[in-house]
C-alpha cells in the first residue's frame, strides 16, 4: 500500500514522502496514530498543502531544539548508586535513570531520546548524547556518585 507521510519515521522515511508500506503497518501503526495517510487521488492533490505545513512544522520543532540544546550543554545530573568492590555499582544506570533526572530538574524528555555507548557500571562522569531532533542533539554529563 502506498502512504503519504505525515511524519518523520525512523528507517521509513521523511515527511511529505510517498512511500510503499505493508498494509497491516499502515491500517494498524500509521493511519491510527496520524503519521501517515493513504496515497490517494484527493491526497496527492492535497500534498502541496500538506507539505508546506509539515515543513513549517519541522522548522518549528526544529528551532525548539535548538533553544533545549542551548540549556542542555551546561546541565549535569548526578545519579546515586550503592557501591560494591572496585568502586562498581551493583545494576547499571541505563537512559530511564538519567531521563528520570533530567525530568526531575525540568526536562521533559523521553528515555529513548537518550543514547549512551556502552553501560554504566562504574562510579565516575560520564557522557551522554541526547537526540533532540532529527539534526540537533545535545551532551548531558552524567555523574554516577557513592550513595
Amino acid at each position: 500500500m502506498k502512504v503519504i507521510l505525515r511524519d518523520n519515521i525512523a528507517k521509513l522515511g521523511k515527511a511529505g514522502e510517498i512511500v510503499r508500506v505493508a498494509d497491516g503497518y499502515a491500517q494498524n501503526y500509521l493511519f491510527p496514530r496520524g503519521l501517515a495517510a493513504k496515497a490517494n487521488e484527493g491526497n496527492m492533490r492535497h500534498l502541496e498543502h500538506e507539505k508546506h505545513q509539515i515543513f513549517l512544522r519541522q522548522e518549528k520543532a526544529k528551532r525548539e531544539a535548538l533553544k533545549l540544546a542551548a540549556e542542555l550543554k551546561d546541565v549535569s545530573v548526578t545519579i546515586p548508586r550503592q557501591v560494591g568492590e572496585e568502586d562498581r555499582i551493583f545494576g547499571s544506570v541505563t537512559p530511564r535513570d538519567i531521563a528520570e533526572e533530567l525530568r526531575n530538574e525540568g526536562y521533559k524528555l523521553n528515555r529513548r531520546q537518550i543514547h549512551m555507548e556502552d553501560t554504566v557500571r562504574k562510579l565516575g562522569v560520564y557522557e551522554c548524547e541526547v537526540k533532540l531532533h532529527q539534526e540537533v542533539s545535545a551532551t548531558v554529563k552524567v555523574w554516577v556518585v557513592s550513595q
